[in-house]
């Protein structure tokens, strides 16, 4: 596998985080109440930062030659 195609997939798992981010804080604001929905918020953040350091990442890395 070339390095081209793992930053392909690497960065499609970053924006799937990122989605499962976007729902999961919808989720929690809108349809939880509780504690529970404090833990699927913090589940949500975890996954949006960790998502948006992989989408960081693959940015600034640069193109691949």
């Amino acid at each position: 596998m070339s390095l081209s195609m793992l930053k392909m997939y690497i960065s499609f798992a970053g924006m799937l985080l990122l989605l499962i981010a976007m729902g999961l804080i919808l989720l929690a604001r809108y349809k939880l109440n509780g504690w529970f929905a404090e833990i699927v918020s913090i589940l949500a953040y975890l996954s949006l930062i960790s998502g948006g350091l992989i989408i960081f990442y693959i940015v600034f890395s640069g193109p691949t030659g």
